[in-house]
C-alpha cells in the first residue's frame, strides 16, 4: 500500500532557491572543461595515434552497440574524415560477436592499431590476442575496472584509480572526444571540437550521466548545436521533433530509443550510418529503418514484459527471471519495467540452450553491480555500474545465482530499496503560468542528478476524465487543486486509463512542460504517478 506523500508548499521564489541549490558549486562554461591531458594515458594514446597516422598505418575503431558506443564511434569517424585519414570502424553485433572488442571481432580485423570506444576495460582475452598479433591496443572506456586490467598499450578510463581527471562521471563518447582533442593538438589540426557536441549530448543523455558540472554544460551547448547543425542526422532529428527548443527529455524518450533499437534488434551499423550520413536523403533512409526497428522493439518488449511479470511467483529482494527465447536485445528494458512494476531490482535472462545472457536494473540505493560482483564465481562474465549491469552464466547456475544474490541482498536495509521519487513541493494553481515555465526552463537540461521538478496534488477534486488516442489508452483529467478553487487544470496521463474514483479525489505527482503543436505553445501538465 502506497503512503500519501508529503511535500512543502512553495511559491516561485522558494522554488527558484530550491532548484538553484542543486548547483551550489556554480555553473560551468565550456572553457571550464578540465584538461584532457589529465586523463591517465591520454597523452600517451594521442602520441601513438599521431605516430600511426604519420607512418600511414591502419587504424581500426571498435565501438559498442548502445547509443553511447554508436555515438563514440560516430565522433571518431567524423573526426578522422576531417584530417582526412582512412579508418575502419566496427561495431560488434550483439548476437554474433557479443560485447566489445572480443576474440570473435578480432578474427575479421587486419590492422596496426585498435582504438576501443565505450568498451574494452574487461577485454583481457582480446588484449592478449592483440599482443600476440603485434597490434597496438588503446582502450578508451568509462566503465568500472575490475582488479585485473587488460594488457593493452594504453588504457584511458576516468574510473582508473590512477586517473587524475577531476570529473569521473563521463560517458564513453566524452572519453573519446577528450582523447581526440589531444590528437588534434598533437597533429596541430584546425578542427573545431564543438561541432561534435550534438552527437556528444545525445550520448551523455542516453547513457544517463549526471547532468551536473561539465555534463550539464556539454548537454546544454550540445542541444544548441543540434538545433543549428548542418549534419544531416541532426537536421533529421530537428525536423522529426519539430520544436523551437529541443530538451534532454526529447532526446531521452524520442531519439535514444530509436538509435538503441538498431543494436538491440538487428545491427548497430544502421545507427552509425545514420549519424555519419553525408546527405539528408541517406540520413532519412536510416532514420526510417530506426523507426521501424523501434516499433518492433516496442512489440517485442511488451510481450516479454507480460511474460516476465507472469513468471514472478514470489517477490524477492532481487527478482531474477529467465526464459528460453526471450529476445536478448530487449531484456534490459524488460528488467526496467519489472523494477517499475515490483519496486525491486530485477535481472532478466534470455536462455539459449546451456547458456544465458541478461541485464540487471536497480532501484533506490541498491548497488546491483556490487551484488552481482559478490557472486561472480557463478558467472562467465559481467560488467556495468551501480544502477545497471549485464551478465552471462550457464543455464544450470540460474537458480543457484538467484538464491545467492538474494542472500547477498539480505545485508541491505529496507531504506536502500525505496525508489528515489523525490517530490519538489506543492504549488498554487494561480502560479502555473508561462513565467513559471520560463523559471523551470532556466534550470534545464533535466535528467540524472537534476530531475525535472515533480509537484504534488493532494486530494485534488476531479471534475472530468476523458480518454484519447487511437485506442483510447491515454487519460485527460480535469481537476481543481482544492475543493472550492475557481481555476481548473488539465492533466495528461499517458498509457493509462484512469477510472473515476468514488470520492472523485486524486493524489498524484506531476510535471510542468512546454507543449508545441501546430505553431502554438501551451503549458502541459503530465501526471507522473498516482497514489492510493
Amino acid at each position: 500500500m502506497q503512503t500519501t506523500p508529503n511535500a512543502p508548499e512553495l511559491d516561485s521564489a522558494a522554488l527558484f532557491e530550491l532548484l538553484n541549490n542543486r548547483f551550489s558549486q556554480g555553473y560551468k562554461k565550456l572553457s571550464h572543461i578540465p584538461d584532457p591531458a589529465l586523463l591517465h594515458d591520454g597523452l600517451k594514446s594521442a602520441k601513438k595515434i599521431a605516430q600511426t597516422i604519420q607512418e600511414n598505418k591502419k587504424i581500426t575503431i571498435v565501438g559498442d552497440y548502445d547509443v553511447d558506443g554508436v555515438s563514440s564511434t560516430a565522433i571518431m569517424v567524423e573526426f578522422f574524415k576531417q584530417i582526412p585519414y582512412p579508418i575502419e570502424a566496427i561495431i560488434p553485433n550483439r548476437f554474433e560477436d557479443g560485447y566489445g572488442v572480443s576474440p570473435t571481432v578480432l578474427q575479421r580485423v587486419d590492422t596496426d592499431l585498435i582504438i576501443t570506444v565505450d568498451n574494452g576495460i574487461s577485454a583481457i582475452d582480446a588484449a592478449q590476442i592483440c599482443k600476440q598479433r603485434g597490434i597496438d591496443l588503446i582502450i578508451t572506456d568509462h566503465h568500472t575496472p575490475s582488479q585485473q586490467l587488460p594488457d593493452a598499450y594504453a588504457i584511458v578510463d576516468p574510473k582508473l584509480s590512477e586517473c587524475q581527471y577531476p570529473f569521473k562521471e563521463i560517458c564513453g563518447a566524452q572519453v573519446a572526444w577528450l582523447l581526440l582533442a589531444l590528437v588534434k593538438k598533437e597533429l596541430s589540426l584546425q578542427i573545431d571540437m564543438k561541432q561534435f557536441l550534438d552527437i556528444l549530448a545525445i550520448a551523455i543523455i542516453a547513457d544517463i550521466m549526471p547532468l551536473i558540472d561539465i555534463n550539464r554544460t556539454l548537454v546544454k551547448e550540445g542541444l544548441k548545436v543540434l538545433m543549428n547543425s548542418q549534419r544531416p542526422a541532426s537536421i533529421i532529428i530537428h525536423d522529426f521533433l519539430n520544436k523551437s527548443m529541443i530538451s534532454s527529455e526529447d532526446i531521452a524518450f524520442q531519439i535514444a530509443p530509436r538509435i538503441n533499437s538498431a543494436g538491440r534488434l538487428e545491427d548497430a551499423s544502421i545507427a552509425l550510418e545514420f549519424f555519419t550520413a553525408t546527405s539528408t536523403t541517406k540520413a532519412y533512409q536510416q532514420f526510417e529503418k530506426l523507426n521501424k526497428l523501434n516499433e518492433l522493439r516496442k512489440c517485442t518488449e511488451a510481450q516479454c514484459t507480460q511474460e516476465a511479470i507472469a513468471s514472478v511467483s514470489e517477490v524477492s529482494d532481487i527478482i531474477v527471471v529467465a526464459k528460453q527465447g526471450w529476445h536478448e536485445g530487449v531484456v534490459g528494458i524488460v528488467a526496467a519495467r519489472l523494477v517499475e512494476y515490483f519496486q525491486r531490482p530485477a535481472i532478466v535472462l534470455s536462455i539459449d540452450g546451456e547458456s544465458a545472457k541478461g541485464s540487471a536494473r536497480s532501484i533506490g540505493d541498491v548497488n546491483i553491480y556490487s551484488l552481482i560482483k559478490e557472486n561472480q564465481h557463478l558467472l562467465s562474465k559481467f560488467g556495468g555500474h551501480k544502477m545497471a549491469a549485464g551478465l552471462a552464466l550457464e543455464t544450470k547456475n540460474i537458480q543457484t545465482f538467484s538464491k545467492a544474490i538474494n542472500t547477498s541482498a539480505k545485508k541491505l536495509s529496507a531504506k536502500d530499496f525505496l525508489p528515489k521519487d523525490e517530490l519538489t513541493g506543492i504549488i498554487d494553481a494561480k502560479i502555473i503560468n508561462f513565467e513559471l515555465l520560463e523559471l523551470l526552463e532556466s534550470f534545464e537540461p533535466y535528467g540524472e542528478a537534476n530531475p525535472r521538478p515533480r509537484f504534488l496534488i493532494k486530494n485534488g477534486e476531479i471534475v472530468d476524465i476523458k480518454y484519447f488516442g487511437n485506442d483510447k489508452s491515454h487519460s485527460k483529467v480535469t481537476l481543481k487543486l482544492k475543493k472550492n478553487d475557481p481555476k481548473t487544470l488539465e492533466l495528461i496521463l499517458f498509457r493509462k486509463v484512469l477510472e473515476m474514483p468514488k470520492n472523485r479525489a486524486i493524489t498524484c505527482s506531476y510535471t510542468i512542460n512546454k507543449n508545441e503543436f501546430n505553431g502554438r505553445t501551451s503549458i502541459q501538465l503530465l501526471i507522473n504517478k498516482t497514489y492510493n
